[in-house]
């Protein structure tokens, strides 16, 4: 009989080519997406007067630097404009498909990748941007690389990788109310810390992830980079079928039941060994903001800014006086005393139509007392939420209604947080600077980020939920 074998190594053995005495395996790698900053990559190719290998898995989409306003009237910022053109220039030289900036299904890759169906499970998948892990939220094998990494997938449809360990985390129970996928894997990161799973590949498992809806676990996956794990990946089941199914890019017909069969063969063997494991009980999660320059700086909202005075060791302590300092909290500060100067939701976080659901149900008929902006994931997701009534619903209650990029999430084209104001984010990072100079970001989910809004500062969503959901 053979060895039991994890979600991870059925998808690592499926694509390992060849194995070094050193350690390193080389990966077939079966999607490839590039945005506006591979310019260096194609450069290289350039340099050596070489080709894209397999122009036919390889995707290129305009969403790092894009505006999200004024689109019709070109892009002001001329460096910004070039490399827009460059990817345009690049996607036509090496015969790529670009989801480019007019593109009607344009949008950020991690958005527009899995709703396109792109994303498959069982599927490697890299792009040079470290939330790439986002997709393995369908059971494929997805992480982010570096410039040299992309030019070497460009030329050569693979990547030298060494294999990382494998931990699971298990999640178990019923979620409560108002609480969701963003507050699960921030929980996460607080429990495990931001280097957590440092050199693993982390499976998410347990029933309350796998109640959670494909973009659930697209949200959890994204962050699994944020504990340090090289990707994140949840097991392919009926969910996971029924988000592919007519999908533009994915099988049909006969060809998806094929695949459909295989892929539900991609969970983990019962008795298979994990270097790590961890488990939560869901009733532990409640909803979740961050009060530092960390992700793993995350509390439920129900609690105070924590006290370096009681920190296990001196280095923890150092870092949440440094944080303090830098965020202008103070120790035992209740976190619903932090007031906030504006919002952002949007980012490959939480930019979908479910997040911004999530959000309008909280706003609907009221009126927020910050301004605020909203990002959708990709133009498909505007025009639904559009469809929808939702984006009256955000301008209704005084919020920016914009096109799709990353925006705010990395302070570009002037959607940033100015020095020293304070905003509720859905997106993933709240380092110093992340939103902009001196910018102070408190990350949690779409529905967190709605309430905050309407009270003017970090805020319990469930009160204001009840009835409403």
């Amino acid at each position: 009989m053979s060895t039991p074998r994890t979600l991870f190594d059925k998808v690592w053995d499926a694509h390992a080519v060849v194995a070094r005495d050193d350690g390193q395996t080389l990966l077939w790698i079966d999607r490839h997406f590039v945005h506006e900053g591979s310019f260096h990559a194609f450069g290289k190719l350039s340099e050596r007067q070489a080709r894209v290998a397999r122009p036919d898995l390889t995707f290129g989409i305009a969403d790092h630097y894009v505006p999200t306003r004024g689109r019709a009237a070109g892009i002001a910022d001329p460096k910004i404009r070039h490399m827009v053109a460059q990817l345009e220039e690049n996607a036509e030289t090496h015969g790529v498909r670009l989801f480019g900036l007019n593109d009607p299904r344009q949008g950020i890759v991690h958005v527009v990748g899995p709703e396109q169906g792109l994303t498959l499970p069982g599927l490697t998948i890299v792009c040079g941007d470290s939330h790439t892990s986002t997709h393995g939220a369908f059971g494929a094998l997805a992480f982010g690389i570096g410039a040299s990494d992309v030019a070497h997938v460009l030329m050569t449809q693979s990547l030298w990788q060494r294999k990382p360990k494998r931990m699971r985390m298990r999640v178990e129970g019923v979620l409560g109310h108002g609480t969701g996928p963003k507050d699960v894997a921030l929980a996460i990161i607080a429990r495990i810390g931001a280097d957590g799973a440092a050199g693993h590949a982390v499976e998410y498992a347990g029933s309350a992830i796998r109640a959670l809806s494909m973009e659930g676990r697209l949200t959890l996956c994204n962050l699994a980079i944020e504990s340090g794990a090289r990707c994140g990946m949840v097991a392919p089941d009926e969910t996971t079928l029924a988000y592919l199914r007519g999908r533009p890019f994915a099988p049909a017909d006969a060809a998806f039941e094929r695949a459909a069969e295989a892929w539900l063969g991609l969970r983990t063997d019962e008795n298979a060994e994990f270097d790590r494991e961890v488990a939560m009980a869901a009733s532990e999660i409640a909803p979740t903001v961050t009060w530092g320059t960390s992700p793993e700086d995350a509390l439920p909202i129900t609690m105070s800014v924590p006290d370096p005075e009681q920190a296990a060791d001196s280095g923890r302590a150092a870092h949440i006086r440094d944080a303090l300092a830098y965020m202008g909290l103070h120790p035992r500060q209740k976190l619903t005393d932090i007031r906030i100067d504006r919002v952002f939701i949007g980012s490959c976080t939480n930019s979908r139509i479910e997040d911004l659901r999530a959000a309008a149900a909280v706003l609907a008929g009221r009126k927020a007392k910050v301004p605020g902006l909203v990002s959708p994931g990709s133009s498909s997701v505007k025009r639904q939420a559009e469809e929808e009534g939702l984006d009256r619903i955000f301008k209704e209650a005084g919020l920016e209604w914009v096109d799709s990029g990353c925006s705010m999430c990395v302070a570009i084209n002037g959607d940033a947080v100015p020095a020293g104001e304070r905003c509720a984010s859905t997106t993933n990072r709240n380092f110093k600077g992340r939103q902009g100079p001196g910018a102070r970001t408190h990350l949690m989910s779409p529905a967190m980020v709605a309430a905050a809004a309407l009270a003017g500062h970090l805020t319990d969503v469930r009160p204001l939920t009840e009835g409403r959901t």
